[in-house]
């Protein structure tokens, strides 16, 4: 149904000793790794180690000081605020715990949004939000507003959002954090589905076994620092 991002053999992302500090605290130290596109990563440790801020750097909202991070190839680490704009429009996607949707858009206005602002053609935009919403089965809720969904519907719209402008790097922080068991199973289930289907690189930020279990590999962090890649 969607076309792939990139070949597998391409190296999606590539994070090479990156460095991070708040003041005199050294937040990311010397972290380096890479994920091929279609694999996904988990990123695991305990609070404070450095995994938000981490998934921060990979999306372009925080800076690092030191080190160098490629997507598909191209130094991103570096780029001004523009470009930064664009990379987060055109290249990454992100799901987050609390979802961020915006409430005076419908579910289909949303997941449209990021096509809007990289000026896809209206009658393409149409069919992939459609494809989308059906692919979560939200078909039947596309007009309803974030305060008319579920929990774990909300979520199902955040990820159609973050997958309809076909990325490279999809990013989550603790999706399934705000969610009851069954909900965060079927979050999951999409998360690994669509990935599989889009070719997508994700990284995932989890304290949850099951959410970690659905990656190929995990990635470590104790104090800034990769202890297991």
């Amino acid at each position: 149904m969607y076309d792939s991002v990139s070949s597998p053999a391409v190296a999606a992302l590539a994070v090479t000793r990156v460095v991070k500090n708040y003041g005199a605290r050294r937040v990311l130290d010397h972290v380096s790794f890479s994920v091929a596109c279609g694999e996904r990563v988990a990123l695991t440790g305990p609070s404070g180690s450095g995994k938000t801020t981490l998934l921060n750097c990979l999306g372009g909202v925080d800076r690092t000081d030191s080190g160098e991070i490629h997507l598909l190839g191209a130094r991103i680490d570096r780029l001004d605020a523009d470009g930064l704009n664009r990379l987060r429009r055109e290249r990454v996607g992100t799901v987050f715990q609390f979802f961020h949707l915006l409430p005076t858009l419908s579910a289909a206005e949303n997941v449209e949004l990021p096509l809007q602002l990289i000026g896809v053609p209206t009658t393409e935009r149409a069919v992939r939000v459609a494809a989308l919403l059906e692919r979560v089965g939200l078909t039947g809720r596309a007009h309803a507003l974030p305060s008319q969904l579920s929990g774990g519907e909300q979520q199902r719209v955040a990820i159609a959002r973050a997958l309809v402008h076909r990325p490279a790097l999809l990013l989550a922080d603790e999706p399934t954090g705000n969610l009851d068991t069954a909900n965060g199973e079927n979050i999951l289930r999409l998360l690994r589905e669509l990935t599989d289907e889009t070719g997508t690189a994700l990284v995932l930020v989890t304290h949850s076994e099951e959410a970690a279990a659905i990656c190929h590999r995990r990635i470590h962090l104790r104090d800034g620092v990769v202890v297991v890649a």
